[in-house]
């Protein structure tokens, strides 16, 4: 099993999230983490001591947190089921974390299944679709 420290400024405690075949999270439970923790003012990340920003997209069945790690700028979030299309202004890269994304990318128009640990490229100023049959979690590169 994997597990993902989360360390915040103002927080005491480090969250974890566990990763493993099986369910990970209960979407509910994660949104109202992120909830929580988008609405406490002094939250901060470690790198920019810039506030968190939170995406959310699809009437809430897309959301995310925005990060700076060494790579850049990211986002780590999530996905219900449902089939989605994201506009890409700069590359991106997309790692999934849990679960199963059927991608359809503009420039090929072939469907292709990413697994856990996998990672597909996203072209600047192209979109792409991704169906998701279960919840799925993920981390997604900028630039």
């Amino acid at each position: 099993m994997k597990y993902f420290k989360l360390k915040f400024r103002f927080f005491p405690k480090v969250f974890l999230l566990q990763l493993s075949k099986k369910k990970l999270f209960d979407f509910n439970t994660f949104a109202f983490l992120i909830l929580t923790l988008n609405n406490r003012t002094k939250i901060m990340s470690n790198s920019t001591n810039s506030p968190i920003s939170h995406n959310v997209y699809f009437e809430g069945k897309v959301q995310s947190l925005g990060l700076e790690t060494a790579k850049g700028k990211a986002t780590v979030g999530v996905m219900k089921k449902g089939t989605y299309t994201f506009a890409a202004s700069s590359p991106e890269k997309m790692v999934i974390i849990s679960g199963i994304m059927e991608v359809k990318l503009t420039a090929d128009g072939a469907i292709k299944k990413y697994a856990e640990q996998e990672a597909f490229d996203v072209a600047a100023g192209t979109s792409f679709e991704a169906t998701c049959n279960d919840d799925v979690a993920y981390l997604c590169y900028y630039g």
